[in-house]
């Protein structure tokens, strides 16, 4: 008995270290990593092209939408201009900078030649024109914390700094150097050189006074830079004509063969001057040649207007082919594209009497790119 008490007893103190215990805990530490999120940029429903402040268009006015440019060329202080929409997840004070980039190929990485402005833009519901996704989510609210807009305005400089085809996008950086490019990348032509062609002589020898002579065809042709897609509106006017030698020259009653004898014929495509419109608009003030009223004759020869240069006052006056406007803006047959030409064929009406060499003056020649 005294035995199995004391067996007992000991099984008892074995047990009571474990009984004593308050409390029992441990812990485990945790790694936490944000993702560096690429700052993510897209194009909403802001892209415009606007014209100049030194010579604008047959439409277009300073500043105005250039909504005759329809093909990808662009001059010395045009612009380009673009409302983006930016994103960074890691929160929107870690975009470093927003920016308009030129280069050899697309995306990014090409020279930064412009800065972008932050819009004071705060919609509560994005545009849809943004078409803002990360993936398959389409994004529906501007959050303050992660997105801001930016206005992108790209002026094109002068040719000694922008001469030829460029990409053209806008980049965005954070401060951990990742970037991201709005999917839209556009290629332009920046100052194309523009240029007429000429082919043919314009020689009218032993004009009996009293009668009409035609001239041979000439070709008068759009040379601008190839690839350019420069379109170029077509102009004609001229000057009086004199006898550079002291001759004694009359046609017919004193030294100077006037412009009014001289009418020409011009076919573009399906176009000539058999169907101008003779379109003019005589008086008005700042007109190309207020006093010269534009009509064809019975064969279809147009007469000149008076003008050495061009200005925007040689609209709906000079224009060599009046053919009828589809687009309402153009004359069709007028504007010839790179490589193309008119034919143009001259008629002089030499009065009688007549004396002399006439020899100096001249008939002009002009193209506006559009």
């Amino acid at each position: 008995m005294k035995r199995l008490l004391t067996l007992i007893i000991l099984v008892i103190a074995l047990a009571l270290p474990a009984a004593l215990a308050v409390d029992v805990g441990t812990g485990i530490g945790v790694d936490i990593t944000p993702e560096e999120f690429e700052p993510l940029i897209w194009m909403c429903d802001h892209r415009i092209v606007t014209d100049d402040n030194v010579e604008w268009g047959r439409v277009s006015n300073p500043g105005q939408w250039l909504i005759e440019r329809k093909n990808n060329y662009a001059f010395e202080g045009e612009q380009i201009s673009w409302l983006v929409l930016v994103m960074d997840k890691n929160g929107i004070e870690k975009i470093e900078d927003v920016f308009g980039t030129l280069g050899d190929t697309q995306g990014a990485g090409n020279d930064i030649e412009v800065n972008c402005d932050e819009s004071s833009l705060r919609p509560e519901r994005l545009p849809e024109s943004c078409n803002a996704r990360i993936l398959e989510e389409q994004l529906r609210y501007f959050d303050a914390d992660t997105m801001r807009f930016y206005d992108c305005t790209l002026t094109v400089e002068t040719v000694e700094s922008m001469y030829g085809e460029y990409w053209v996008t806008i980049e965005v950086t954070d401060l951990d150097g990742l970037s991201g490019t709005m999917d839209e990348n556009e290629y332009w032509f920046f100052n194309p050189t523009i240029a007429l062609a000429i082919d043919g002589e314009l020689v009218f020898e032993d004009v009996r006074p009293g009668t009409d002579s035609y001239s041979e065809t000439l070709l008068v042709g759009n040379d601008a830079d190839d690839g350019s897609g420069v379109m170029l509106d077509m102009f004609i006017a001229g000057t009086d004509f004199y006898d550079s030698a002291s001759s004694g020259a009359k046609c017919p009653t004193t030294n100077q063969l006037a412009l009014t004898n001289f009418r020409y014929f011009a076919t573009s495509g399906a176009y000539s001057t058999q169907n101008d419109l003779q379109i003019d608009d005589p008086g008005a003030t700042g007109d190309f040649d207020p006093f010269t009223i534009r009509n064809r004759d019975a064969e279809g020869y147009v007469n000149i207007q008076y003008g050495d240069h061009f200005d925007k006052s040689a609209y709906d006056e000079a224009e060599i082919l009046q053919g009828l406007r589809t687009d309402g803006v153009y004359y069709n047959g007028n504007v010839l594209a790179p490589g193309a030409e008119m034919a143009i064929t001259f008629k002089l009406s030499l009065p009688e009497p007549c004396n002399g060499n006439f020899d100096t003056g001249s008939l002009y020649f002009f193209g506006e790119a559009v």
